[in-house]
């Protein structure tokens, strides 16, 4: 479990295929002792295992192993060295939770239609994938390419989201650009909500 605020941001160092699985090494800033060998780190979104970790050039550095399913339905495909992901470790008990409950299960893309910055901030209009936009309500929650965003507006399959100048400055949203794909979670308790409405 994660709490979709961000704590550093990766860049991928390689990417190497096997098989049906992707390896990927990404740097970060985390100190390489505090990372667990099978640790789950939220990597651009999805909930990666930590296969591998270690030093370099002065930063940290770990592997996760990207499966087929992950590959298909985030845009983890695309990732190529140099990528910068947003990154953030796993809850513990205790930790606060500061923005809402994310698994890191990756529900599909959204694609930015449109950046509109002003005062330092900036709004994004995306478009979700058709099956998922019943799932995203006004003033509920989305994560983003893994980050906790607050829903503004919504029309259609199409939903607005305000970034403010911090979250521009500590992730990957600031060179964000229309036409982008951006992970998506839905809400938790929308998926849930909306599976017992369909039992009944």
């Amino acid at each position: 479990m994660f709490t979709g605020i961000i704590t550093d941001v990766g860049t991928v160092e390689s990417v190497v295929a096997e098989g049906a699985l992707k390896r990927v090494r990404i740097s970060c800033a985390y100190p390489a002792k505090s990372i667990d060998i099978g640790a789950s780190i939220a990597t651009g979104g999805p909930c990666l295992t930590v296969v591998a970790r270690g030093e370099a050039g002065g930063r940290t550095w770990y592997d996760v192993d990207v499966g087929a399913e992950t590959l298909e339905r985030t845009n983890a495909g695309a990732w190529e060295p140099g990528t910068r992901l947003n990154i953030e470790r796993s809850l513990k008990i205790g930790d606060e939770l500061g923005g809402h409950i994310v698994t890191g299960h990756i529900d599909g893309v959204a694609k930015i239609v449109s950046v509109a910055p002003f005062d330092g901030m900036s709004r994004f209009v995306l478009a979700a994938p058709a099956p998922l936009a019943r799932f995203i309500a006004e003033k509920g929650s989305v994560a983003l390419d893994g980050t906790s965003l607050t829903v503004n507006s919504v029309d259609g399959n199409e939903f607005s989201v305000l970034l403010i100048p911090h979250t521009l400055a500590v992730t990957t949203w600031g060179a964000r650009k229309a036409g982008d794909g951006v992970n998506l979670e839905v809400d938790l308790m929308a998926r849930y909500a909306a599976r017992l409405a369909e039992t009944k």
